[in-house]
């Protein structure tokens, strides 16, 4: 690793961390397509470029969703109870999400996740003007979205507050506590999913060294050093912000993302 990579890596830390504590996302909707680019660049084989880059993705998301669920946790912005109905259904979800995307060709994965987030996208600026919000489902039934939010989420590398936060926003949880209780679920998305990838990893004979698995050492440590110091400044602006301000960012954001990954 040169030192440009490095600095473009730290450079990255900074931007997914305030990113993390702004929206609650873990920051894979940028890791990824960042890794899939730089990694080649390094001389890593492309074979394996999407394997590491959404293995390192879930490693980093530990750290940033981790620091971002404490800032959240500190200025109550996180619903305990919705947490403790999704946290089961996004463990499993993330942990089986890796053993899917051994058999799903890694290049429909993006169009794929792509159109699902564009869905997400215009269901969040619709509800920027509607009132109707919808009452939160039964408990099996939460956990049961859980299951479906931490498969996607490990397929594509995230941390799910792509897919949670819409999900929250739209049954009545007020916008600042489905961001904290959205980055409180995706530090444990992060750890089934990055669990998942070291143990198929470990049966690969041709990967980097400093790699443990799928998880690519040397990228993680580079994010993760600088997302660690900016989720705080994501989550004091997801303080101050008022709720339309955020579903718009938001919903701004997810199209960018779609758009990259369809096209």
């Amino acid at each position: 690793m040169d030192i440009e990579l490095l600095l473009l890596l730290l450079a990255l830390g900074s931007v997914v961390g305030v990113m993390a504590g702004l929206l609650g996302i873990g920051g894979g909707l940028i890791v990824v397509p960042a890794l899939l680019y730089l990694l080649p660049k390094s001389g890593i084989s492309v074979d394996i470029t999407m394997q590491l880059a959404l293995a390192t993705s879930l490693a980093t998301i530990i750290v940033t969703s981790g620091s971002s669920a404490i800032n959240h946790l500190k200025l109550g912005n996180v619903d305990m109870f919705v947490v403790k109905w999704l946290m089961p259904g996004v463990v499993v979800g993330g942990f089986a999400g890796t053993y899917v995307a051994e058999w799903i060709p890694s290049q429909y994965l993006p169009k794929v996740f792509g159109v699902i987030v564009l869905c997400l996208a215009l269901q969040m600026l619709l509800s920027i003007k509607s009132q109707a919000q919808k009452a939160m489902p039964s408990n099996v039934v939460t956990s049961l979205y859980g299951t479906g939010i931490g498969v996607i989420s490990s397929l594509a590398g995230i941390g799910g507050g792509s897919l949670s936060v819409p999900f929250l926003s739209k049954h009545g949880v007020e916008m600042r506590k489905a961001v904290g209780s959205s980055s409180v679920c995706g530090f444990f998305i992060a750890i089934s999913g990055m669990t998942g990838f070291i143990l198929h990893g470990s049966k690969v004979a041709e990967l980097p060294q400093y790699s443990v698995g799928y998880v690519y050492l040397p990228a993680l440590t580079a994010i993760a050093a600088t997302s660690m110091l900016t989720t705080r400044v994501g989550a004091k602006l997801a303080t101050s912000l008022p709720t339309k301000a955020l579903k718009k960012i938001f919903a701004v954001f997810l199209m960018f993302v779609a758009g990259t990954m369809l096209l």
